[in-house]
């Protein structure tokens, strides 16, 4: 049997049953009615509602997967009803427990806890470990190893000798205790202040903005050779306003995108490159920035707008570094038209979705920085607001089809349960997850021990530090996700740091850019897996080529400490240093992309003198030699734009034509479970 017929004849996509689907959905609807009373009300506080909703978080992860068939697929399906059913049942009587025994838990029985507690907490921890070892396996085995080191460090030798802790201390610190362990404030933020901007990029999906908005990138692609991979950059940025997520952007965008970037003339390697270095930078733009930047808030005491209006301006700076770099290479591989059968005009609805969409990025920017609500309160009405208007807008349109069907009226109200309980669920138990290994971090007082290491070896010596952290940061990168990379950084980096004297923001937002980094790293890079997927390109390529075109995440890892004020403080000086370290990103850029003399000799003399300028503007902390270095960076670009830069000639022969809805349709099918 050929090929093609291989693929003709697979299986259809697995359908759960309707009971199994009933099920789920009602303890959806339930989890996110129970969501929304709490962002409403806030009764009970953040630790009740961490102890009554993970282990229900869990019940919905175990309901996902059986519905798709992933809970245990090499074990027959009676095998894994009866397994979904034993950790279901656990999970709701945890809940309950939990729930229930809240005050004497965290009062009565505090450090002298009975049995049962032992037994439901101690069994809910095994099961969130079960999760990392189905979803983040990296993660699974550094729990494991530290959990071990935590009861036998006493056959560890040298400076991370320790007594060694009991097993019930272990279990209680995982779970009971609440400081620490899976119910402590790592869970609390995933559930609170994460969950409530969840509701609202949920609904954006849901209701067909974030494919409206792609259907809107598409038409403004097709207006120019050169605009097809800005599209891709574009539409990255504008779905990582409410994402802040790189693989979500690299599967929403990147179906679309990349295929159009090829069929315009880029090599397949390249396109994917612009897509996961343009879908990574969904991690920096706010207002809903990465996991990462939800911690930040909490690690140093503030409100998250604080880290928004800090966050504002290294994106830009990203994303703008990003643009120029890949109108570089569609300059270099001379793109040319692609003409998208599915690029049709944009009906009303995508209108009304696009006006939904500026509404909510808008009116969430508006609500925290002018009337200074708290974010939790400001994504709630964001979400209800939105929600109400596109819900009736949905309705009336059905009703006017003359289509109607129940099916029909309630379809982007399951999307975005769907959605939302997927998301939710699995953010919160990957936070609880992070719980332990920060719980068991701290119980043996591993960061205390590798601070002091990282300032011996270094000396004290602030760009050595720098380095080190660096190293430390990459290291950690090639094995783990984003946030857990900025965590172990963070409290690592952050006391030898700020102790010798650097400001806290500096520290944090260099924690964050490693995290975000950690996407560029292997083996664990899932956008640059997603994109090379699609591209159908070589994964280890497309990293190369996308570090080359992230060279701004680079130069802003070294900006904060020579240029502080890019993220102590909002303000002028914050727009004075985003100018010269903008100004540096771009040399940079320009020295690797683009050519400035027909004699190579000549041209790469020219690059290396404009890359050493750049850098000099960006690592001399004195702003007027530093401006006096940005002079001639500013004018080697000019002359590039006025001289150098070739004429688009678009030939009527050099133009392609693509179906990106089909191909993303069919990539969707190939991409499995790859994220």
């Amino acid at each position: 049997m050929s090929a093609t017929a291989a693929k003709t004849a697979a299986p259809p996509p697995h359908r759960p049953p309707f009971a199994l689907d009933c099920i789920y959905y009602a303890v959806a609807i339930g989890f996110t009615v129970y969501m929304f009373w709490y962002y409403w009300t806030g009764l009970g506080g953040p630790t009740l509602l961490a102890l009554t909703a993970i282990p229900l978080t869990y019940m919905l992860f175990t309901l996902h997967a059986l519905r798709k068939n992933e809970l245990y697929p090499r074990l027959p399906p009676l095998a894994n009803y009866l397994i979904a059913a034993t950790y279901c049942g656990f999970s709701l009587y945890c809940s309950y427990y939990m729930n229930t025994n809240y005050e004497a838990i965290g009062t009565v029985r505090a450090g002298f806890y009975d049995t049962a507690d032992l037994i439901v907490g101690g069994g809910m921890t095994l099961l969130v470990v079960e999760y990392s070892r189905k979803r983040h396996m990296p993660l699974f085995v550094l729990n494991i190893i530290l959990v071990l080191y935590a009861v036998y460090g006493y056959l560890v030798p040298g400076i991370f000798y320790h007594a060694g802790l009991p097993w019930a201390r272990i279990v209680t610190a995982s779970s009971v205790e609440m400081d620490t362990g899976i119910f402590s404030r790592l869970p609390q933020i995933a559930l609170t202040l994460i969950g409530s901007f969840l509701l609202v990029l949920s609904l954006l999906r849901g209701f067909g903005c974030i494919d409206s908005l792609l259907r809107a990138t598409k038409r403004v692609a097709i207006r120019s050779a050169h605009a097809i991979p800005q599209s891709a950059v574009i539409g990255s940025m504008m779905v990582g306003t409410v994402s802040g997520s790189g693989a979500a952007n690299s599967i929403t965008v990147g179906s679309a995108t990349i295929p159009a970037m090829i069929g315009a003339g880029l090599p397949p390697a390249t396109a994917a490159a612009i897509e996961n270095a343009s879908s990574m930078g969904g991690q920096l733009m706010p207002p809903v920035m990465g996991i990462a930047a939800f911690l930040m808030a909490e690690f140093l005491g503030v409100d998250y707008f604080e880290v928004v209006a800090r966050g504002w301006v290294p994106a830009l700076i990203y994303y703008g570094s990003v643009a120029v770099s890949v109108y570089l290479l569609a300059i270099r591989y001379r793109t040319h038209m692609v003409i998208d059968r599915s690029a049709q005009a944009l009906a009303w609805r995508d209108k009304v979705n696009l006006g939904a969409f500026v509404f909510v990025v808008g009116g969430l920017v508006t609500l925290m920085a002018a009337i200074f609500l708290a974010p939790m309160f400001a994504a709630l009405y964001m979400f209800c607001a939105a929600g109400t208007a596109l819900l009736a807008i949905h309705l009336v349109g059905v009703a006017r089809s003359g289509d109607w069907s129940l099916r029909e009226a309630i379809a982007p109200v399951r999307r975005f349960l769907d959605s939302y309980i997927e998301m939710i669920s699995d953010i919160s138990l990957l936070l609880a997850t992070l719980a332990i290994l920060t719980g068991a971090l701290v119980i043996t007082g591993v960061p205390v021990k590798l601070g002091t290491l990282l300032v011996d070896a270094a000396g004290v010596n602030m760009v050595v530090m720098v380095l080190m952290g660096f190293i430390f940061g990459v290291v950690l990168g090639c094995g783990l996700p984003p946030a857990p990379v900025y965590i172990l950084v963070a409290i690592v980096l952050a006391p030898p740091f700020i102790q010798a004297g650097v400001n806290p923001w500096v520290v944090h937002f260099f924690a964050f850019f490693l995290g975000v980094f950690g996407e560029l790293t292997p083996p664990t890079s899932i956008t640059a897996a997603i994109t090379s997927k699609i591209a159908n390109a070589s994964f280890y390529t497309t990293l190369f080529r996308s570090v080359k075109i992230c060279v701004s995440l680079f130069a802003m890892m070294a900006a904060i400490f020579v240029h502080p004020e890019l993220v102590v403080k909002p303000g002028w000086d914050q727009i004075g240093a985003a100018l010269l370290v903008g100004t540096a990103t771009l040399g940079i850029t320009f020295s690797l992309q683009a050519s400035f003399a027909d004699s190579r000799a000549i041209d790469y003399a020219v690059r290396i003198v404009l890359a050493a300028l750049a850098l000099a503007v960006l690592l001399i902390a004195n702003y007027p030699i530093a401006i006096g270095f940005a002079v001639p960076v500013v004018g080697a670009i000019g002359y590039w734009l006025v001289v150098r830069r070739p004429k688009l000639d678009v030939h009527p022969s050099a133009v392609t034509e693509i179906d990106t809805d089909r191909v993303a349709a069919s990539i969707a099918s190939e991409l499995g479970n790859l994220t």
